[in-house]
């Protein structure tokens, strides 16, 4: 009879050993859990835990310090070897205005100008449409690390995502004198927008090496973000860069025209004054955080937007209206309860007489004409019509201003929505908490605040996680199926714009483009998300005639 040979111990953990490696080398290979791309400025190694790979805290420009500070993008430093991309960047200085934003930036910088990319490209040469997205905040606040800008799920719908930092209130949008005389474009402030414009070319250049397509770039952004694309769309700078825009929430052709460059000058110096510096080399020597401290008590639109003859040749406005934009698809829309009504109102009762005591106290001499556009019938119509005006003035007028301009001078389709679906109660955990205007909560810890009724529309910025598919990432709320409902059509819309400058697609309602009559069609989404004709351009209308300054 044959013996079997014993194998030795020592050679039986030798070939478990070498097959544990090459399973595992196979394993990297097949998953690519550090994916390598290599970009014009050198190689980034970044993430793939899931399926989908992710570049985080890549550079787009060089650090704005120092000298830098206040001066125009410039171009980043190549890198030798292998540059770690696992990481969210540092935040652009900011105060903590915002209850609302949840950060996994490693902290806050100067040096903050990083942007994110989602792909779920198997390859490089995938030809993916992309979607480059601005945080919203007032210019004040906000980060592309926030939860609620996850590029993940749009990734997983076929789609490059990135988001894009870009610098904030007295570091991005501050202009002097000084500065335009230095600046080789004889212009000052809109720092925060030439960051946008600068990593829109640098997505240009590096996003086929992600498998996307550099000629199907849209742009989006909510509230600021949202006046950002208005911003790009307008600059030539950028608008021959994008194929399609997003607007969720507000345009800068608004009530209020953007500042004059000698305006925003004079406000630079005003707030130079405040802190004691007497030149530009003063100003540049004050230490980040110091700067930020001395912003705290300023005031929204210190630090405005400004036409410098550079980033914007003329008004913002006034190119819209020359049809010198961007010729793109447009998708762009606001929420129904952008503000309470209580800023028309205040603690006043909700009576047709308490309304027109308000509008009157508002509007002064045009109030007649307001109360013919925002009829109230009976007292049962107070708080609709009310949080309409409050919404519409907010940045409802704004929205559908650039929708309006778009759909004369752009030469392409504008899809306008309106989104309706109101936030559900807050988890049992909260508490006895108070949401906040963009979001946020307030928690009470004493006790005795009554709670807040909830709203009755969909307030400022609540849209975001349902566009996004990310409602998973917002623990506050208590997502119900139905919001998940409303979350798939309103990601499906986007996905199916970014990818080919059309919303429609199967599973979704069919979305017709604005007409050039006073009755368009809008997507009213909610559950039951439908077309609906509206005939509420005579209100936006009255604005645009006698209360917008030209």
């Amino acid at each position: 009879m044959a013996t079997v040979q014993s194998i030795p111990q020592k050679k039986i953990i030798s070939c478990l050993a070498i097959f544990l490696l090459i399973n595992s080398i196979t394993f990297a290979q097949l998953h690519n859990a550090t994916p390598t791309v290599k970009t014009a400025n050198g190689i980034l190694e970044g993430t793939d835990v899931s399926g989908i790979k992710t570049s985080k805290g890549v550079p787009f420009a060089a650090p704005p310090v120092g000298d830098l500070r206040w001066r125009e993008p410039q171009p980043v430093q190549n890198w030798t070897g292998v540059r770690k991309a696992t990481k969210f960047g540092p935040r652009a200085m900011q105060l903590p205005v915002f209850g609302d934003m949840s950060f996994r930036s490693a902290g806050m910088s100067e040096d903050c100008l990083y942007l994110n990319v989602w792909t779920p490209a198997k390859k490089g040469d995938e030809h993916l449409a992309v979607l480059v997205y601005f945080y919203g905040g007032g210019f004040m606040a906000g980060d592309g690390s926030e939860l609620r800008y996850d590029g993940e799920s749009l990734a997983r719908r076929g789609i490059v995502m990135v988001t894009v930092n870009y610098r904030l209130g007295v570091f991005g949008f501050f202009s002097y004198p000084e500065l335009t005389k230095e600046s080789q474009n004889h212009a000052s402030g809109n720092y925060g927008l030439l960051d946008q414009s600068a990593a829109l070319k640098w997505v240009q250049q590096n996003i086929a090496a992600f498998g996307g397509d550099p000629k199907k770039i849209t742009i989006a952004g909510e509230s600021a973000g949202s006046f950002s694309v208005s911003a790009q769309m307008a600059s030539p700078l950028s608008k021959n860069i994008i194929a399609g825009a997003i607007g969720e929430s507000g345009s800068l052709l608004g009530l209020q025209p953007t500042a004059s460059l000698a305006d925003a000058e004079k406000s630079g110096t005003s707030f130079a004054s405040d802190v004691k510096a007497n030149s530009l080399a003063e100003l540049r020597a004050i230490p980040a955080e110091t700067l930020l401290k001395s912003t705290a008590n300023t005031g929204f639109g210190k630090f405005p937007v400004d036409v410098d003859g550079y980033f914007f040749p003329k008004s913002p406005t006034a190119i819209f209206e020359a049809g010198e934009e961007a010729h793109v698809p447009l998708l762009v829309g606001w929420n129904s309860e952008e503000m309470n009504y209580r800023m028309v109102m205040g603690q006043n009762s909700l009576t047709k007489e308490s309304f027109t005591t308000a509008v009157q106290k508002m509007y002064k001499d045009q109030a007649t004409g307001i109360l013919n556009v925002y009829t109230v019938d009976t007292d049962s119509d107070v708080e609709r019509i009310a949080t309409s005006l409050a919404s519409d003035q907010f940045i409802g007028f704004s929205t559908w201003k650039w929708s309006d301009m778009q759909n004369k001078t752009g030469g392409k389709p504008v899809y306008r929505y309106l989104y309706a679906r109101p936030r559900p109660e807050m988890r049992a955990e909260m508490g006895n908490a108070t949401a906040n205007l963009a979001g946020g909560v307030t928690k009470d810890t004493t006790g005795k605040t009554p709670k807040m009724p909830l709203p009755k529309g969909a307030v400022h910025s609540a849209e975001i996680e349902y566009a996004l598919g990310n409602l998973p990432t917002n623990r506050v709320y208590n997502w119900q199926p139905e919001d998940y409902k409303v979350s798939a059509i309103m990601e499906t819309f986007f996905a199916n714009f970014i990818k080919t400058g059309n919303p429609n697609g199967l599973g979704v309602p069919e979305w017709p483009a604005l007409n050039k009559t006073e009755t368009t069609p809008v997507m009213y989404i909610n559950v039951d998300t439908k077309v609906e004709e509206v005939n509420s351009n005579s209100r936006y209308r009255f604005f645009d005639e006698n209360i917008r300054k030209k």
